[in-house]
């Protein structure tokens, strides 16, 4: 690369949603920015999570320096894992992040080899050609900064995930104060969060969900129960404090909700009430409305604690009639049928349940236009490159900062993979990278080839036939009927296809010539050619088919 142009490349982030990772190169140095996952869609049978493919990290591991990272979301932190296996690097980070980054280290055993730096807001360091200022930001979490990146060609300014949030529930609200001395001394690119350009407004403060918790407390009869996400810790503590005005003990349910309640309160982002945390078991044996349980399950998802508990499944839970539950979260799209079947087993119950579409009990932690445009106002960058959202997303960014003025050659809309080059002359989208996905079966940290996933489709849609033939070795004659086992293709009385596919079989067993018959490998495809054209002439399905020759 020539010296004087900065390359910032997307490895994730821009045109979907989740696995944010971002690369800053001058020369022969290279940062990165976040590390994150996604999670799979319904037709990505038995993959746990999405990360970015790694390769252009891998072909470059000589100038990666370090990975800076925002927030400790999972769609920021949740590739690091396999990010320090390809190259290890040193991390930053603030202390809530850094330390549930460390609990994903110690899961794959990279505690011990990797360099970790705790950085407060404010605080500058240095790596190599960069100089990183974190900058406070308001989010759903704690914790978290946008970047000042000051490189040889300019001041590059990385929201991360935002919103302007003045009276925030733990910590401090944003700080637009630094933000606005960087636009004052000059700032060549802003990189700015979309994820909520759609919406029109501000966001709301967290502490807006306070009145209706409040009103459920207030009204509930039995005990309540509320899931979030658990590094929702503006949320968590104010289900707290409402349980200490209330009267009511709290108990946590979900080994996700316990560990992360643990690492908030000893880096002192909570503020528990002294003596309101009880066991699940002492929680069973207080009065129901003296309880509050604190739960795992947000997002329906079938094997956590709130799930459980709906369909009578939880050994420590239970829900009865006139309990209450609140689902204080976003609906993840994608998870619409899970979360909706989990309602229907809880009203089932006679739980009163309130989620945000029946009031006020999640607020986005992503800024709205009036946000992003107090950014904008803030910062005054020369260049705008919208990140974190879909393409629309990031295309209405570009609208919304034209219908305030902002000049529409200066705004620069990228895709993940998307070489931006800035230099003197101006910024400039230059080349592609390959990027991709890399799915993970999480319960070996193992990666799936494509392949596997085409099977699973393929098994899951047209289901598996498996032709046994009995041939004998010597004489090339079949030693009985051929055998047809199916799983997930027709049933045996289906206009007696399995009867005309055994025939199938015989059939072109019997026509082949000797040499043909005593081959296995050559048996095995023709039987397989055979059957496929009879089965897709009959049912235009396409099954599996697998056969098997028994050799005698």
């Amino acid at each position: 690369m020539v010296n004087g142009r900065l390359e910032i490349i997307p490895l994730g982030g821009l045109g979907e949603f989740g696995m944010n990772m971002m690369a800053f190169r001058y020369g022969d140095e290279m940062i990165i920015v976040d590390a994150g996952m996604m999670f799979p869609e319904d037709d990505l049978l038995g993959v746990d999570v999405i990360i970015p493919d790694l390769t252009f990290i891998e072909d470059n591991a000589n100038q990666l320096l370090a990975v800076v990272l925002t927030h400790s979301h999972e769609d920021h932190i949740g590739a690091l894992p396999f990010l320090l296996k390809t190259v290890n690097v040193p991390v930053y980070g603030t202390r809530f992040t850094l330390a549930m980054a460390e609990n994903r280290l110690q899961e794959h055993g990279l505690m011990d080899s990797v360099l970790t730096h705790v950085i407060e807001p404010r605080e500058i360091f240095e790596v190599g050609s960069f100089k990183i200022e974190f900058i406070h930001v308001s989010h759903s979490t704690t914790d978290c900064v946008a970047l000042a990146i000051a490189t040889p060609v300019g001041v590059i300014i990385h929201t991360g995930d935002f919103k302007v949030d003045e009276t925030p529930v733990v910590g401090d609200s944003i700080d637009l104060e630094t933000l606005r001395s960087y636009g004052d001394r000059g700032v060549l690119a802003l990189l700015s969060d979309s994820t909520n350009i759609e919406r029109k407004g501000r966001t709301l403060s967290e502490r807006a969900v306070i009145p209706a918790l409040e009103d459920i407390f207030d009204r509930a009869l039995g005990r309540i129960i509320i899931s979030c996400f658990t590094s929702s810790i503006h949320r968590i503590q104010i289900v707290f404090d409402l349980a200490d005005q209330f009267g009511r003990s709290v108990a946590l349910l979900g080994r996700s909700m316990v560990r992360n309640i643990e690492i908030a309160d000893s880096l002192r982002f909570l503020d528990i009430p002294p003596e309101i945390l009880v066991t699940p078991a002492e929680a069973k044996r207080l009065p129901r409305e003296d309880v509050v349980l604190l739960v795992t399950g947000c997002q329906g998802e079938p094997m956590a604690a709130l799930a459980r508990m709906a369909v009578g499944n939880h050994k420590h839970a239970t829900v009865e009639k006139d309990d209450t539950v609140v689902l204080s979260s976003r609906i993840i799209p994608g998870n619409e049928r899970s979360i909706s079947r989990m309602i229907n087993h809880l009203c089932k119950l006679g739980a009163h349940v309130y989620d945000e579409r029946s009031a006020r009990v999640h607020v986005s932690g992503h800024g709205s236009q009036e946000d992003l445009q107090i950014m904008l106002e803030a910062v005054r960058p020369r260049f705008l490159i919208p990140i974190h959202g879909e393409y629309r997303q990031l295309f209405r960014h570009k609208e919304f900062a034209v219908s305030l003025g902002f000049d529409p050659d200066n705004v620069i809309v990228a895709e993940s993979g998307d070489v931006i080059e800035i230099d003197e002359h101006g910024a400039r989208i230059t080349a592609k990278v390959f990027v991709g996905r890399t799915f993970i079966d999480s319960s070996g940290f193992g990666e799936l080839e494509d392949m596997v996933i085409r099977d699973r489709k393929h098994l899951a849609y047209d289901g598996i036939v498996l032709p046994v033939v009995a041939i004998n070795m010597t004489t090339g004659a079949l030693e009985s009927e051929p055998e047809l086992i199916t799983r997930g293709f027709v049933s045996d009385g289906a206009n007696g296809i399995i009867g005309r596919a055994r025939e199938v079989v015989a059939q072109t067993v019997e026509g082949s010539e000797h040499e043909e018959r005593i081959d296995p490998t050559v048996m095995k495809e023709k039987i397989r050619i055979e059957l496929k054209r009879f089965i897709q002439r009959e049912t235009r399905r396409r099954p599996m088919i697998i056969p098997v020759i028994v050799e005698i």
